[in-house]
């Protein structure tokens, strides 16, 4: 059988991209486009992390919780750094695509783990799969693309500020991955709901500031 992370991968991505053409709006196309980006990111850590596995002697526990943060938030991180540094600078517009680089990244990784552990998953583990994966990922991408909205201005701040910014979401994708195959797995869904409810809560903040 052909390879299955790609028949997935065309399946997500190929009704997307038509749409992202149609569409008369440039923000929208934008947020589809990195979307269909994020599914992209995902097939390829996909093949690399199956490298990676087998360089560390498929330790699945030790490649998810040390090597995979690694190799997924540099590869998600790359597109948004371009297109901070040569598209826009509209800090607006760099959170709404880092969330969508994340959402299509959950996407696809979602539906690979559901295919090779189709005889053991259930409803409840799609709803807390769906809420607590998607939200990770986005997080994670989101605070580097806010971060370097900050920072792409300031060059003594530029390099430490992201690399700082990637060893931030790095230590959050570890800790997700770690807790989710422990006996605390429950903490890997709430954890994302309070950082996002948190994340919510300061944007609603700055808006306020903003118009005040």
């Amino acid at each position: 059988m052909e390879n299955l992370t790609i028949i997935l991968f065309l399946c997500v991505s190929i009704p997307i991209l038509p749409v992202i053409f149609l569409l008369p709006d440039q923000k929208s196309r934008q947020f589809l486009g990195f979307l269909l980006g994020g599914t992209t990111v995902c097939l390829i850590s996909s093949e690399v992390n199956d490298l990676l596995l087998a360089a560390f002697g498929n330790d699945l526990l030790y490649v998810t919780t040390n090597i995979t943060p690694v190799s997924e938030e540099i590869l998600k991180a790359i597109p948004i750094l371009f297109y901070a540094e040569a598209v826009s600078d509209d800090r607006n517009m760099i959170l709404a695509n880092s969330f969508a680089m994340g959402l299509g990244f959950a996407l696809l990784e979602n539906l690979v783990i559901l295919t090779r552990n189709i005889s053991t998953v259930s409803i409840a583990w799609a709803f807390a799969r769906g809420m607590g994966a998607a939200l990770m990922h986005s997080t994670c991408t989101s605070l580097v693309g806010l971060g370097i909205s900050y920072v792409r201005k300031r060059r003594k701040l530029f390099y430490c500020g992201t690399f700082s910014l990637l060893i931030t979401a790095i230590t959050y994708h570890a800790i997700f991955n770690t807790l989710i195959q422990s006996h605390l797995r429950v903490w890997a869904f709430v954890l994302p709901a309070l950082l996002s409810l948190l994340q919510l809560w300061m944007r609603f903040g700055w808006m306020r500031m903003t118009k005040s």
